[in-house]
């Protein structure tokens, strides 16, 4: 009887040797196994992405010529939509050059843009983030901000050789400064604690007291620009809800973020140019 106990705890006994010993290996063991692991995998994630590519390659190619024309007339609409974007995006760099020669201040951060296809994404309750198909070998660096065409997608937290790992605004380890719209008074953003297949919100703190949001009447809410490592202006989500906090000085309230944060296929890396 004994011995018949003795077996059926072996598992249990195996396991805890194991977790013993991961507690006791010195913190620098740790995270160079976690790195070459996550390094030996990398392969594998980056050779599904590209064959994702080529079968929507091949998808593409199986369309008719009348869908092709349709979808490079769109194309072309966009285009010249972005052609004029840039024109007068370059008119305003222009000026603010002009602006801030007049007034000797200081420039903003310059970057570079950088282009990811996304290769995994990884959300739980306790992290949400993305794994993308570029990293050393593209010069990133950890703490680059993430965008998209909807605002900001998070920061990187991590650079492996080929691959970055993207902590988005939803996960609950991403704080920055913010402000309302049309309001330069800021405000303090976290990402929320989100459960796996439902909505992305964040948390916002110390709102002034003469802020009002709600379902029906939401504001957005972008970056500050404090802090130097996000531009001003960048979309973060729509203040859905906001409440007295509890020692009353200011309000917290409740941020509706993108539902496209979960579904992007390629993001920006914004890439400091004093980086390197």
């Amino acid at each position: 009887m004994p011995s018949n106990r003795f077996d059926q705890a072996r598992p249990f006994l195996t396991l805890a040797l194991v977790v013993l010993a991961w507690l006791v290996l010195p913190v620098a063991v740790k995270s160079f196994m976690r790195a070459s692991f996550f390094e030996l995998q990398a392969p594998i994630s980056v050779t599904t992405s590209y064959v994702r590519d080529l079968q929507e390659y091949w998808s593409l190619r199986t369309q008719s010529k009348r869908e092709l024309i349709e979808a490079g007339r769109d194309l072309a609409r966009v285009n010249a939509s972005y052609e004029l974007a840039v024109q007068e995006n370059t008119a305003l760099r222009a000026e603010l050059d002009r602006m801030q020669n007049l007034l000797r201040l200081p420039s903003l951060p310059q970057h570079r843009f950088e282009h990811a296809r996304v290769v995994r994404r990884d959300f739980s309750a306790w992290w949400q983030r993305l794994v993308i198909r570029k990293g050393r070998n593209y010069g990133l660096t950890v703490g680059a901000p993430v965008v998209f065409s909807g605002g900001v997608v998070g920061r990187i937290s991590e650079v492996h050789a080929y691959t970055a790992v993207v902590e988005l605004i939803s996960s609950p380890g991403v704080r920055l400064a913010a402000v309302v719209e049309g309001d330069d008074r800021p405000m303090s953003f976290q990402g929320g604690v989100n459960p796996t297949f439902g909505p992305a919100r964040g948390v916002i703190e110390f709102v002034p007291l003469d802020l009002f949001a709600s379902s029906t009447s939401t504001k957005r809410l972008v970056t500050s620009g404090l802090g130097g490592v996000f531009p001003a202006g960048l979309t973060l989500g729509r203040v859905v809800k906001l409440e007295p906090s509890t020692d009353g000085l200011f309000k917290t309230g409740e941020v509706e973020l993108d539902p496209r944060l979960g579904e992007l296929n390629e993001v920006t890396v914004l890439v400091p140019l004093n980086a390197n």
